[in-house]
């Protein structure tokens, strides 16, 4: 089956006002229990917030480490899921289950499939 990452992004100030964090964890278990048990999951994680990234980039032969995110933005990568869906149609309906996803962006992009490299 295809395989599909559900990328969650967040706005970098935290979810509104009014936001029971504790609820959202204990449904993102449920959500997260749901998808083991329909046989789709096939891994994802909380990722640490923005500021704790080091970007790494190679210019001229040197490499070059930026503490933060490749870009300044609005929203951030706060975590993701990696599905094995049968269709992209069924990866969006997942995604639009993911319990923050009232506040959050989810952005579905398919995997591409690795090909054997020629002999």
């Amino acid at each position: 089956m295809p395989r599909y990452s559900l990328l969650i992004y967040t706005p970098v100030g935290g979810p509104p006002a009014g936001v029971d964090l504790a609820e959202r964890g204990r449904r993102f278990l449920a959500f997260t229990e749901e998808l083991k048990r329909d046989g789709v999951y096939l891994g994802g994680d909380r990722l640490h917030d923005a500021d704790s990234a080091t970007t790494v980039r190679i210019r001229e032969g040197e490499t070059q480490l930026t503490d933060g995110p490749f870009a300044e933005t609005k929203e951030f990568l706060a975590g993701f899921y990696l599905l094995d869906c049968p269709d992209l149609d069924k990866a969006l309906a997942y995604a639009a289950r993911i319990p923050n996803a009232d506040f959050a962006s989810i952005e579905v992009r398919p995997i591409m499939e690795q090909q054997p490299a020629p002999a």
